[in-house]
């Protein structure tokens, strides 16, 4: 009863997405579309194979997708993208009402805005779910995560730099359960937040710029008093310098993953909802990262989809412009947190070990 429970539900909230998805493009904001409508239309003629957006725009132009109108591209991605998600598992809990699904359930809605349409995230989407196959399949844990840290390496290469300072950050993260103390967690995230500000002081030294400075701060002092500048991220003191910047990481940090400060846009309910989801989301991944840290031996394979999950979180505290890119961006790695979020399910594939007995007959 319990599988087909998840199962109709599973397709249930999968349907309810695809119609938001087709029904969006008549009634969403211009806004929502910038992105879209730059890989559509490509107006400066960008398309190519290296970087997020000339390969989207590539991409699109090459299967023709930019010739449809956004409702049929939904009708093309969605189902696309609830049939992958499936490949990863549909977890025994995934029907029961319980508080880790009502986040789940709501990123899947939200997909209806952000990945109905051309957008970067879809691929981003695709590529992140294919590392989260490598992560549950039966191979070696050292096996895979060679094949998931070159796969990290070559996503940041060839699509979008930041997600090269993953494995750094994930081995960092590791590192620091062998250390003895009270509350892992809080010390593997400051510990891998001192690393980010530490890698940003060495890239700092070789271009000038601290990584956040060259990136966030200068595109939002750009973006100060714009009609797409309410949600903006711009740290409180200026990030010039190593402690500026590292104060910058850490501020970016929780202000794109418990953004407490986002509570001023009270006045607009779609803000609030994705702030919510946002703080509740990373609430429970902290939970479930202590719970799973307590039982090392248990779950290997598992911890490392929090290790990855928490460097990307920590990633997005360097390099996110705004509350709504936040959101944006989570959905291209939600295959992670979703991994992350049903950890305990038995979603790993494990070898089972035949045990050979030798039976020797005594005369």
């Amino acid at each position: 009863m319990t599988f087909k429970v998840k199962n109709v539900v599973y397709i249930f909230i999968a349907l309810t997405t695809i119609i938001l998805g087709v029904c969006s493009s008549f009634f969403l904001p211009e806004k929502y579309y910038f992105d879209a409508n730059l890989i559509r239309f490509d107006p400066w003629n960008e398309k190519g194979l290296i970087g997020s957006y000339s390969f989207a725009m590539w991409f699109y132009d090459i299967l023709r997708l930019n010739r449809l109108e956004y409702y049929f591209v939904a009708i093309v991605q969605l189902p696309i993208i609830f049939y992958l998600l499936s490949r990863l598992g549909i977890p025994n809990i995934f029907g029961k009402l319980v508080l880790r699904n009502i986040i789940v359930w709501t990123t899947m809605l939200i997909f209806a805005v952000y990945l109905s349409i051309p957008s970067k995230e879809f691929i981003n989407f695709v590529y992140i779910l294919i590392i989260s196959l490598v992560l549950i399949s039966p191979y070696k844990l050292v096996t895979k995560l060679i094949i998931v840290n070159v796969m990290f390496i070559f996503l940041g290469l060839w699509y979008r730099p930041y997600f090269s300072l993953i494995p750094i950050l994930g081995i960092g993260l590791y590192l620091g359960k062998f250390i003895k103390i009270r509350n892992k967690v809080v010390f593997n995230i400051i510990s891998g937040l001192l690393i980010a500000c530490f890698i940003s002081l060495s890239y700092g030294l070789i271009k000038g710029e601290f990584m956040s400075q060259s990136s966030r701060e200068k595109l939002n002092k750009r973006r100060v008093g714009r009609e797409d500048s309410q949600t903006i991220i711009v740290s409180p003191i200026e990030t010039d310098t190593f402690i500026g910047e590292s104060v910058g990481v850490f501020y970016g940090f929780f202000s794109v993953n418990f953004p407490v400060n986002g509570l001023k846009f009270f006045y607009k309910p779609q803000v609030m909802a994705f702030i919510l989801w946002q703080m509740l989301m990373f609430v429970y991944l902290i939970y479930y990262y202590h719970k799973c840290l307590r039982k090392k031996k248990e779950y290997l394979h598992e911890e490392w989809f929090f290790h990855f999950t928490f460097a990307y979180l920590i990633v997005q505290g360097v390099f996110e412009p705004d509350l709504g890119s936040a959101v944006k961006h989570k959905l291209g790695v939600f295959p992670l947190i979703y991994l992350a979020l049903y950890y305990d399910q038995d979603l790993v594939k494990r070898t089972s070990k035949s045990i050979k007995y030798v039976i020797r007959k005594i005369s």
